[in-house]
């Protein structure tokens, strides 16, 4: 059983203006995965997660050809701006992705 998490709060922690649309488009895109503890965060410390963020979301749900070392240097500058968190949200996470390329109107922004 899930409790019930405030991910926009995540996000509001953040970014100054959070575009509620947006937030709501990632919580629906991440879907039953936010139930799974392990799949709510992102693990900054694990290469592989930051590959799985950079091919999945990126370049797959973003539609980003970026080169990877640029793609890579975004992920790590979120994991810079989280760093006070130990569990990084995966909502909050992706929304400041979003937010650096703007691709924010993906989620119906």
């Amino acid at each position: 059983m899930t409790t019930t998490h405030d991910f926009a709060a995540d996000v509001n922690r953040y970014s100054v203006k959070p575009v509620d649309a947006a937030v709501k488009g990632i919580i629906k895109h991440l879907g039953i995965a936010l139930q799974n503890n392990d799949a709510r965060f992102v693990a900054c410390t694990d290469k592989a997660e930051r590959d799985r963020v950079r091919e999945s979301f990126l370049k797959k749900k973003l539609g980003l050809s970026k080169p990877d070392a640029e793609l890579d240097q975004a992920i790590m500058e979120v994991c810079g701006r989280m760093k006070g968190d130990r569990d990084k949200s995966r909502v909050a996470f992706y929304y400041l992705l979003a937010e650096k390329f703007n691709k924010l109107s993906v989620f119906g922004s």
